[in-house]
């Protein structure tokens, strides 16, 4: 009651807090009045005045040089009380509109109003159109319209639409709007031109960069980041983890699963860690959250930091790369509903194949030579006789259809006034799995996961100089599965042999194994019960950002946000345990005979499990951008943040005391002339976690830059090369997400339940009532990370843009544990400590192309990434054979036997080296003696094929658009890893039991037999002794998991805008994509992306989906 009294007051001290701050920063930006405009200037132009004027307010203008003539010379001095009395006075021979922020000027002789004539030259007719955005159909107001070749023209009104007057059929009319890409009409005998569609131009998109607690400009950026464009990421998915592969340079994503609601492992070029965590950080509008909990459709940009510069304002938690989201917020405007529906439907990819009950009989019979099935049961298994007796069940189309279904759903609206703006939106996603059921079940066994998602961000102008933003979230997840453990489901379903019993007997008893022999997978599929997980994420987030330009200087800003995450999870378990038995045989009457194997229960029973957390984050900054004398852009930031989390069900009372975090965060940049960069980012952060003296520590990054193409002496090949640059970073940055969640790593552990302790040098104990565990480590800290990276950009005609970076770095500090200690110390637990060192580098880069061919619009997209660790140090021990050393190694490096075929006959047996794993006989594995002494054992083990994170990763393809139709294709691969197949039905008859000892059909197919005695056989001899020899870790039981795969492919269609206004719809697409639809690799027994073992588990899927995507 005491904790809970407590944690009430400190929320409630925190609500003061916040309430305080707010009405201060609306107080004070209440008394703050609009500041004057000082202007001091002699024989300047009007762009320098304009400039001027830019860098003391927060106005930006915006004209087209061919209008207005910016470089006239104007002489002031003088000081404007306002922006309208500026406007009025230096621009009164223009119109000028005010959008927010932007200021647009266009001439008065050109473009009045809509429906006015710009010229008293005689008219033959009158042409008319409206103006849309081609991807919402939302109509835009002020766009140009004017005639090539005169002065003469138009803007759009608040519909969209237009009228401009033409003297002949040759007329062509160009239409431009900022941000859009410009369009030329060739009007000939036409005078209702209908619906004009203006793409929003790539230069605009790549405008703005999000970077670390904050924006640049994308050409200032000399941090390595690479973005994608959002619409990559709207493929059909329950997480956003899933659809990482390929689509960005320097991100490593692999589906190990297809699991509803699995999400896919990722990390930032590469791994750099043999740590604990190797996982990037991931920020959603600034505050760390999971990365699969966004719904693609509320996502307005997303970053991936990954060089030092770029991430060392997050200090101890940026060494393995940081992810950050940007949601969507609302615009000025009518109200705008966007509705995407999905249907879509799923299967696996591959997965294994498995031999009948005839094959699996005679196979026995080979592995234990011997005649133990007849050829009359064989012969039974083939015609399927007595299926009772003698079953021949395919347990992969006994448990899982070919095929299941998910729906998605997403409904958005936005938009605003002056005041206040705002995002709200909702989305289901419901995914069901290839896992069969049972209707005769008084409960549901299926596998489900369902999502919901909610989402509401608003802006509030307080005053015309502070900002605040409440961004509310919730996320309700749920699984319904099977009682039985996922894992052990799809085990037996490749385990338990095809004879061993059928999936239930036909006059209904349910069926299963002799005790200790295993399980029935259907009974654990459809009769083990039911448990239903549920996750749910509640999301605040509110802050305020006051313009201190009037009150300081400009371009001073400050923010404040606070936010508060609640976090609770639980399973609810119903297990379940049917009676079971196992037929013996036929009585007389031909009723079949049975023994109980299993009483079962009566009822379900039941479990709960719970979990919860919340975490309170709070940060506060400064921002200051400046431009002195149009050649100086300086830029800086000021940065304080704290955050702490509880968690609720901890175990015991040290796992209940906060976990907590401060740091602080800085950033200086510099330009000059926009030709020349560079830039400072630091942090100071630290952990409670760590001892005193160790918990903070300050990562410093630097980079510089120069952008070649704007240096005047560039201009000559301007036109082939639009822009150069280059850029290199060098920095520090850390992981403090070490020791695997445990609380205080620095102290020592005391262990009292036992009764004995460590003793000799042999390890051997002797009684006692205290023993020690770790010893202190009054030095523990977090891991040191030191990036380098230089890179380039290079853009070509305009069009086709590459940008490529080549990375190296250092890891030290690695906390692991001490691997040469001797048992004399007497510790029961082996010290940790940060010893471990490691080096990662390699290069990626990334590629795309825009051109416009006729009528087609064309877009082609490609990234690479190839990374490669060595591990330096982790302190193992001076092998005698050097080749044994996983130091200089990469690591997940995969060591194992050379296999140098198989064995032909005993002779060539007895002539070879010894190996000492049992009996060989022909048609066994023969090794390399790779230490040429005699003898083939573990010390012949060397480095052998890749890890199984991919070293290499890419991904390329190709949009078209041409008449409301759209095709696009997508294709992802990765190179340089290894898969080794395993497990029994790869080895053959390992497990001891008959019921258990499936085998893959690819065995039967390519096995050693003494009919066939091929040493080049893929697989070796069967044998019913479990083969020591055969089943070891070699190049034998070693593939090439690469493979390339047409990740996604896609066709749609927009209907005509005169089609769709008649529904009151501004936009209208249907499509079809595929998912995982062709897979290229030398692997073929299962996904090679699903990894090694003998592919028991749920496989990656392939989906094709149907859409349609509606805006009102």
């Amino acid at each position: 009651m005491k904790n809970c009294l407590l944690l009430k007051l400190e929320s409630r001290k925190k609500q003061l807090l916040l309430l305080g701050v707010l009405l201060i920063a609306a107080n004070i930006s209440a008394m703050a009045q609009r500041g004057s405009i000082e202007l001091h200037l002699k024989g300047k132009t009007l762009l320098e005045v304009l400039t001027t004027v830019e860098n003391q307010t927060d106005y930006k203008f915006v004209y087209n040089n061919k209008e207005v003539d910016v470089t006239r010379k104007i002489n002031i001095d003088t000081e404007f009380e306002s922006i309208d009395e500026f406007t009025s006075t230096i621009l009164g021979d223009y119109n000028v509109t005010v959008r927010g922020n932007n200021i647009i000027i266009t001439p008065k002789t050109s473009f009045a109003g809509t429906n006015v004539l710009m010229s008293q030259q005689p008219a033959q007719r009158n042409v008319i159109g409206q103006i849309v955005d081609a991807e919402t159909g939302e109509s835009i107001i002020g766009a140009n319209i004017w005639i090539r070749e005169s002065a003469r023209g138009t803007v759009t009104d608040i519909d969209g639409n237009f009228s401009i007057p033409i003297s002949n059929n040759s007329t062509v009319l160009v239409v431009t709007y900022i941000g859009y890409e410009e369009l030329v009409i060739e009007v000939g005998s036409r005078t209702n031109l209908g619906v004009i569609q203006l793409k929003a131009s790539q230069a605009t998109l790549d405008e703005v960069v999000v970077v670390g607690y904050g924006t640049q400009t994308k050409e200032s950026v000399i941090g390595a980041i690479s973005t994608v464009s959002i619409d990559e990421l709207k493929v059909p998915s329950s997480k956003i983890s899933n659809v990482l592969a390929g689509r960005l340079a320097g991100v490593v994503s692999v589906t190990r699963t297809g699991e509803p609601g699995a999400g896919s492992e990722f990390y930032i070029r590469g791994i750099s860690t043999f740590g604990a965590n190797r996982n990037p950080l991931v920020l959603v509008d600034g505050i760390e959250r999971s990365l699969d909990l966004v719904d693609p459709e509320d996502i307005e940009s997303f970053s991936v930091l990954k060089d030092a510069t770029a991430t060392a304002v997050y200090g101890v938690r940026g060494a393995n790369g940081v992810i950050l989201i940007t949601t969507r917020n609302g615009m000025e405007g009518r109200p705008k509903v966007n509705l995407r529906v999905e249907k879509g439907f799923t299967g696996p990819t591959k997965l294994p194949k498995m031999v009948n009950s005839a094959q699996f009989a005679e196979l026995y019979n080979e592995a234990s030579n011997s005649n133990y099935y007849t050829s009359e049961v064989i012969d039974h298994y083939m015609n399927g006789t007595d299926p009772d007796l003698y079953p021949n069940v395919d347990w992969v189309k006994s448990l899982y259809d070919d095929l299941a279904q998910n729906t998605r759903v997403n409904v958005n609206i936005s938009g605003g006034g002056s005041l206040a703006r705002y995002y709200i939106a909702g989305s289901l996603y419901d995914e069901g799995s290839i896992f069969k059921t049972e209707q005769a079940n008084t409960y549901d066994s299926s596998l489900n996961y369902r999502k919901i998602n909610f989402r509401a961000n608003v802006d509030l102008d307080l005053t015309s100089t502070t900002i605040l933003n409440v961004n509310l979230a919730n996320v309700y997840e749920t699984r319904r599965r099977p009682g039985a453990s996922m894992g052990d489901i799809w085990y037996y379903a490749f385990a338990t042999s095809p004879n061993a019993f059928p999936d239930r007997y036909s006059d209904g008893k349910f069926s299963g194994p002799q005790s200790g022999s295993g399980y029935n997978p259907y009974n654990l599929l459809m009769h083990s019960g039911y448990a239903n997980d549920y996750w749910n994420s509640a999301q605040s987030l509110i802050g305020v950002t006051q313009n201190l330009g009037d009150l300081v200087t400009p371009g001073l800003k400050a923010n404040i946000k606070f936010s508060w995450d609640a976090y609770n999870s639980g399973t609810i378990t119903r297990d379940f345990n049917p009676q079971q038995w196992l037929a013996t045989g036929r009585n007389e009457l031909g009723e079949i005979e049975y023994n109980e194997t299993n009483r079962g229960q009566e009822s379900l029973g039941y479990s709960r499990a719970l979990d919860g957390r919340r975490t309170y984050y709070l940060e506060g900054s400064i921002n200051y951008d400046k431009v002195i004398a149009d050649r100086h852009r300086i830029g800086s930031l000021l940065l304080y943040n704290q955050k702490q989390t509880n968690y609720l069900n901890a175990g015991d009372g040290i796992g209940s005391l906060p976990y907590r975090t401060q740091g602080i965060a800085g950033r200086v940049t510099y330009s000059f002339d926009d030709k020349y960069f560079a830039e400072f980012n630091m942090g100071y952060n630290g952990s409670e976690n760590f001892a005193r003296g160790q918990r903070f520590g300050f990562f410093p990054a630097g980079a510089v830059g120069y952008l070649i193409s704007n240096e005047d002496f560039w201009a000559p090949l301007a036109d082939v090369v639009d822009v150069l640059k280059f850029k290199s970073s060098y920095g520090l940055v850390g992981n403090d997400q070490i020791g695997g969640g445990r609380r205080f790593i620095y102290e020592e552990t005391i262990i009292t339940e036992g009764n004995n302790y460590s003793f000799g040098s042999t390890g051997q104990y002797a009684p006692g009532r205290i023993r020690m565990g770790e010893p202190a480590n009054p030095y523990v800290s977090w891991e040191r990370a030191y990036k380098f990276n230089v890179g380039a950009e290079i853009k070509f005609f305009n069009a086709l843009k590459i940008e490529t970076d080549y990375f190296h770095e250092k890891r030290e500090g690695i906390f692991m544990q001490r691997a040469g200690l001797s048992d004399l110390v007497g510790l029961s637990t082996t010290p940790w400590v940060n010893v471990g060192k490691m080096e990662n580098q390699g290069f990626d880069a990334s590629l795309q192309f825009d051109k416009k061919v006729g009528e087609v619009q064309l877009s082609a997209l490609g990234n690479f990434t190839y990374s490669q660790n060595i591990i330096i140090d982790n302190d193992e021990p001076d092998w005698n054979y050097k080749y044994r050393n996983r130091i200089g190694k990469p690591y997940g490096q995969p060591f194992g036997l050379v296999a140098l075929g198989l064995f032909e006959s005993q002779e060539e047996i007895d002539n070879s080296p010894k190996q000492d794993f049992g009996p060989v006989r022909p048609g066994d594995i023969k090794y390399l003696d790779v230490n040429g002494d005699g003898v083939v054992d573990t010390s012949d083990e060397i480095a052998i094929g890749y890890p199984a994170v991919p070293q290499v990763n890419y991904g390329f393809g190709l949009n078209a658009q041409w008449s409301g139709f759209d095709a696009s294709v997508f294709f992802q691969g990765i190179g340089r890893t290894s898969l080794f197949v395993s497990g029994g039905s790869i080895y053959g008859f390992t497990s001891g039991s008959l019921t258990r000892s499936a085998i893959n059909e690819d065995v039967y197919l390519n096995r050693w037999t003494e009919d066939n005695p091929n040493p080049n056989a893929k697989y070796p001899r069967l044998d019913i002794q479990n083969n020591q020899n055969n089943n070891r870790t070699s190049t034998f039981r070693m593939h090439d998991a690469s493979f390339l795969r047409l990740k996604n492919a896609e066709i749609g269609y927009t209907l005509p805008r005169k089609v769709t206004e008649n529904f009151y719809v501004s936009n209208l697409r249907v499509y079809m994509s595929g998912v995982n639809l062709l897979t290229f690799s030398r692997f073929k027994l299962w996904d090679p992306e699903r990894g090694g073992g003998e592919g028991a588990a749920y496989p990656p899927n392939r989906m094709f989906t149907l859409g349609i995507n509606v805006y009102f």
